[in-house]
């Protein structure tokens, strides 16, 4: 039996690594028993199956964000409540890395019952981003992040760029297996673009690390020049009506529209495929499978060259990527030149790398299945 833990859940709750885990456990569960452990997402039994897969509602449920930033009595509460893994049986555990806490007591479950700890690893901030995220804790939770980061007997990594940082700090102790987040390129192919078209689109948590303002910003100097350009923002987060706000500030109202309500991936494609551009402007990525989806869709995809924008090196590969510097100026040539270019077209060959049953191959060799 596989034993998955993740404190959210595709479509509780939507984002990159809720929908790796969607695609993964669905392919997983015609090659082992898979059972997924979270916080009670639904109404009704606290276990339920569905798809093959039976999910557990170990804790109650505690919203993920206070505003901004991940709360700590989530983690605190999600953590805690893995020790109830110890009654259940199971031949592996795999447990996404986020929130630590739970890695630190899922380490204990697994020696206590002698069975092998996988751990995927989406991103490593390190010591110098958990001090701009946290202040004075920050240096606290760069230290449980050293020390999670070392307990797992193996580790999956979310991109070569996640493996090389998990290197650096941990050394070879544990072996590092590089499994990617994936796309379904069939039913990408199967997506109609949406009626309404868009110049730009950004999809993603509405979050303040994926910049979505300085999109804003650019879009505004564009319109300054004489430029004026419609956006489509997809997703949801702590971020919503800041952004709102600026761009009511921006004098973008009506220019700016905003996507809260979308829930099929199948959607997400039609209101990609209806726009000119995407605009992917994250400071910090572990991976980037919204810029994945983009360039699935045959998509000009532009990014930003932070240091830990991680989809950068996605969008590189793309003969429609642009990675430009980290500011409003430089994202607004950027624009400004991918539109002027050919636009939309098929997807390129180097994508299927990228399949999904191809990360389910991996992931399962990386559990002994």
């Amino acid at each position: 039996m596989l034993a998955i833990v993740s404190d959210a859940i595709h479509p509780y709750h939507r984002g990159g690594k809720e929908l790796r885990y969607y695609e993964l456990t669905r392919r997983l569960a015609g090659r082992a028993d898979v059972h997924v452990y979270t916080m009670n997402w639904w109404h009704g039994p606290r276990v339920r199956t569905e798809d093959g897969i039976t999910f557990h509602a170990i804790s109650p449920f505690v919203p993920l964000y206070v505003k901004e930033r991940r709360s700590l009595w989530q983690a605190a509460v999600f953590g805690l409540a893995c020790v109830r893994l110890i009654a259940c049986d199971f031949d592996v555990l795999e447990a996404d890395h986020i929130p630590f806490t739970q890695v630190l007591v899922l380490r204990l479950v697994t020696a206590l019952k002698r069975r092998p700890f996988v751990a995927t690893w989406h991103e490593v901030w390190g010591r110098s981003y958990w001090r701009e995220y946290l202040g004075r804790l920050g240096y606290a939770a760069w230290l449980v992040e050293s020390l999670a980061m070392r307990l797992p007997d193996r580790i999956i990594a979310a991109s070569p760029q996640t493996a090389d940082r998990l290197r650096a700090s941990t050394g070879n102790k544990h072996p590092v297996i590089v499994t990617p987040n994936g796309i379904d390129l069939a039913e990408v192919a199967g997506a109609y673009p949406d009626s309404v078209p868009a110049d730009l689109v950004v999809v993603g948590r509405l979050m303040a690390h994926k910049r979505v303002d300085m999109l804003f910003e650019a879009m505004a100097l564009l319109r300054s020049a004489g430029t004026p350009l419609t956006c489509r923002v997809i997703g949801d987060g702590p971020e919503r009506e800041s952004l709102r706000e600026k761009a009511n500030a921006l004098g973008l109202t009506e220019v700016v529209e905003f996507r809260h309500d979308v829930c099929e991936q199948k959607e997400i494609y039609g209101l990609l495929k209806a726009a000119r551009a995407c605009v992917f402007p994250s400071a910090r990525e572990g991976f980037g499978i919204a810029a994945l989806e983009a360039l699935a869709c045959g998509m000009p995809v532009i990014t930003t060259s932070a240091p830990d924008n991680q989809a950068q090196h996605l969008v590189r590969r793309s003969v429609r990527g642009t990675v430009c510097a980290p500011s409003a100026q430089a994202l607004a040539a950027a624009v400004e030149t991918a539109l002027a270019g050919p636009g939309p077209g098929e997807p390129e060959p180097w994508l299927r790398e990228y399949s999904w049953d191809a990360m389910a191959d991996r992931a399962a060799e990386a559990f002994g299945l």
